[in-house]
This record gives structure tokens, C-alpha cells and sequence, in this order.
């Protein structure tokens, strides 16, 4: 495996560009495959792209807020400790790797946009305090765990059959969690990734003498420092406590009216909502928090120049057809025995070209709903072949991958020799879990 992941790293580091120049060859590289593969002719093609750029617009900002607003918590005085106090507990290069892995897994399972910023912090502060820890291997360990997220508690497919009067209600009905989340195979899948992915991860450590440690200049923290205070109202504002304690009364009310209402529903929204009222309350003054927020703002430049060209990319998959077509290609190999893991793979084809769980969704339902009525096929299942197809090719997709580099410090390439083999192991996982139970 050592000599696998080397040879893999070496490919990558060689040929894999920036998720930019990768962004740009799928947009014309799917303009070209619209054009070839069904009706549309070239134009047709840039106007479902230029109609499509800005249809990710919303949720662009939800994910640059989790990324700045999970790196302004974790950057508080309090949770810093805490990520300290954790971190330093972990002496050896492959507990660390297990260790991140583990908590990836967890957070993940609970709720994404958690997970990724939690896991790629908890992993940067781990490099803080372990020596002769290969920190490509560890960052790509924290990202490893977005494996399991559309089996889990916040997954947008399974949420999305469970809603009345859900899009495609009318062919399957409302589907409750209990067919989707905890059913037998889904959990069969969750749990073996979940208590060996952590060992497959540590099996890929490099030798010794490869190792590839964090470049201390990444962790370097800049001290913080501030104008002298004035005898002006605005100084005092920008000083006081008062204010924080009474947003932050204001915040944890209505999260607390959320919870209690609503249950526990992790949404996007509500993530963002935590990390950005805990990240107030937690820096103590405006003035800290401000300055916190300034800084974490300037990860955020990838996510917002790539993902309207993802979306631009989603709208000439769907507009001309061409995921449908990739889809059908699948139900025409497929019988009752293999329709779910064929679903599960053509799934995972599209997820590279529409990494969206919603977007996916509402592409690939009608056609792969309308086949698993033919063959008599499990709508449920159906679903979750596709919530499964739609995580599992993310390991090697950079568009999620982009919150995790950011706050890492580090390019795609660095981390996708190791994703690769971690996209192979887990797709034998989810493989079987779709073939036998």
C-alpha cells in the first residue's frame, strides 16, 4: 500500500490541476458530450450554461459562510484550548491519522457542513502537535469521514423522501427514515466504513523517510493586535461585552425555540446559525470578532469563483439531458439483482458533473424511479443508491474537497493520491452492501 500511494501521490502531483483548470475542463468537456449525445446543438449548450451559472447562488454563500464562520469558532480562545487540549492527548503519527479519521466519521454522520470544517480544524491542530505525521495523509484522513454523509442524519435525499408532499411523493410516497437511513444495509455500510476506514487510512502511511510534513509557515499564527482604546462611544462598542451577551441571549433563544420545536434538525442554515452565534459569544467583543471574521473571509475565494461554474456545469447536465442519458446507459445492463449497485455507479458518474445531493436528486429520480417501478425495484433503496453514488465519487471530486484545502493550506493534488484508494475501498463497501442485503 506504501508503494501504491506513493506511486498515486507522484501521478497526482504530476497531472491533477488546480480545481479551478478542473472545473473549466469539465465545462467543456460536458458542453461537448451535451453536443454530441443528445439534441442540443452548441448553443443551445451555452445558454444552459449561462442560465445555470448563478442557479448555486444560495447555497455558494451558505458554504462560504460554514467555512468562515466555523474558522471563526475555531479560532476562539475557549474552543482553541479545547482542540489543544484534544490534540495534545495524541503522541504517535498513525493515532493521529486513526484519531482524525474516527471524529471525520462521527461529525460527518451527524451533519456535513459540521463535519468538513470540524474534521479539517481538529486535523490542522493535530499537525500542531504531532511530529513526523504526514500531513497530506492527515488532511486527506479529516476529508475521508464526507464519505458517509448521505447515510447519515443530514443526508438531503433520505431528508427529502421523508417531507410530505416531497417532489416525487406521487410514485413513492412519503418514505420515513427507518426505510432510508436505518435500514439494515445502510447501516451495514456506515458501520464497517465507519470501524475500518480509520485502519485503512493509517495502512496508507508513508515510509519515514517519505513523510511530508506541514510546512510550518501554515500553522503560524499572527498575534492579534488592536488599536489603543478612545474615549468615544464607538471604542467603548467595540470593546464591550454587553452587546455579545445580548446577541448571543438572542442566538441560543431561538436555537433553543429551533430544537424544541423542530427537533434535532441539523440543516445547513442551523449550522451556520451555531457557528456564528457561538463564534460571537465565544471571542468575547465585537472587536475580536470582527477581526477574526476579516481573516477567515480570505479562505473563502475558491469556493466563490468555482462554484457558480459547477452550477453552470449542473445546468447543461440537466437542461439537454445528458444526466439522464449517463443514467440510462446503467438501466439498460441492469436487471433485478444488480439495479441498485448499477444505480449506485451511474449515480457516482454524475455526482462529478452535478455535485449537488439536491440537484443529483432531481436529475436522476424521474428516470431511475420510473425503472425501479419496471423491475419491481425498492423505491427507498432506489433513493439511497443514489444518496450513496452521490458521496462516494466526492473523494475524488475537488469541489468538496475546496472547505477542507482552504483551511489546510493545501492544493487538491496534495490529498487526491490518497482519496483515490480511500474511493476504492470504500466503493467494495458500498458495493456490497447494495448486492447482498
Amino acid at each position: 500500500m506504501k508503494f501504491l500511494t506513493r506511486i498515486s501521490n507522484t501521478i497526482m502531483e504530476k497531472f491533477l490541476p488546480d480545481p479551478y483548470i478542473f472545473v473549466a475542463i469539465l465545462t467543456v468537456l460536458v458542453l461537448f458530450l451535451g453536443v454530441v449525445l443528445t439534441d442540443s446543438s452548441p448553443l443551445d449548450m451555452v445558454v444552459y450554461w449561462g442560465d445555470g451559472f448563478w442557479g448555486l447562488l444560495a447555497f455558494t454563500m451558505q458554504m462560504v459562510i460554514v467555512l468562515a464562520a466555523g474558522h471563526v469558532l475555531a479560532n476562539s480562545p475557549v474552543f482553541k484550548k479545547f482542540l489543544t487540549s484534544i490534540a495534545s492527548k495524541i503522541k504517535k503519527p498513525s493515532s493521529a491519522i486513526i484519531i482524525v479519521t474516527f471524529v471525520s466519521l462521527i461529525a460527518c454522520w451527524i451533519n456535513w457542513g459540521f463535519g468538513l470544517v470540524i474534521g479539517a480544524l481538529f486535523a490542522k491542530e493535530i499537525a500542531r502537535q504531532v511530529k513526523k505525521v504526514d500531513y497530506r495523509l492527515l488532511i486527506a484522513s479529516a476529508y475521508s469521514g464526507f464519505v458517509v454523509w448521505h447515510g447519515g442524519l443530514a443526508g438531503s435525499i433520505p431528508l427529502s423522501v421523508a417531507t410530505d408532499g416531497h417532489p416525487f411523493a406521487d410514485i413513492m410516497g412519503v418514505v420515513s427514515t427507518s426505510d432510508t437511513i436505518f435500514t439494515p444495509y445502510n447501516l451495514f455500510i456506515v458501520l464497517v466504513i465507519g470501524f475500518t476506514l480509520p485502519f485503512f487510512n493509517r495502512w496508507m502511511m508513508p515510509k519515514e523517510e517519505d513523510v511530508v510534513e506541514v510546512d510550518p509557515a501554515l500553522l503560524k499564527e499572527e498575534k492579534k493586535t488592536f488599536p489603543p482604546a478612545e474615549r468615544t462611544f464607538a471604542s467603548w462598542t467595540e470593546r464591550s461585552t454587553l452587546l455579545t451577551i445580548l446577541i448571543g441571549l438572542i442566538g441560543l433563544s431561538y436555537l433553543i425555540y429551533h430544537f424544541a420545536t423542530k427537533g434535532f434538525t441539523l440543516d445547513l442554515n442551523i449550522v451556520n446559525s451555531i457557528f456564528i452565534i457561538f463564534g460571537i459569544i465565544l471571542h468575547g467583543t465585537p472587536q475580536r470578532f470582527l477581526a477574526a471574521a476579516q481573516e477567515a473571509i480570505k479562505t473563502t475565494s475558491g469556493i466563490v469563483f468555482q462554484f457558480p461554474f459547477y452550477a453552470g456545469i449542473m445546468g447543461m447536465m440537466t437542461a439537454s439531458g445528458l444526466a439522464i442519458v449517463f443514467s440510462e446507459w446503467f438501466i439498460a445492463i441492469s436487471n433485478e439483482f444488480t439495479f441498485y449497485l448499477f444505480t449506485f455507479y451511474s449515480a457516482g458518474l454524475v455526482n462529478f458533473f452535478v455535485p449537488s445531493g439536491g440537484g443529483q436528486w432531481a436529475v436522476q429520480a424521474p428516470i431511475m424511479l420510473e425503472a425501479a417501478g419496471t423491475l419491481g425495484a425498492d423505491y427507498a433503496k432506489t433513493a439511497m443508491a443514489i444518496a450513496w453514488g452521490d458521496a462516494w465519487t466526492n473523494m475524488i471530486q475537488p469541489f468538496w474537497a475546496l472547505p477542507a484545502l482552504a483551511i489546510a493550506g493545501l492544493r487538491a493534488k496534495d490529498i487526491m493520491g490518497f482519496s483515490l484508494f480511500v474511493l476504492i475501498y470504500t466503493g467494495i463497501i458500498i458495493s456490497i452492501g447494495f448486492l447482498f442485503f
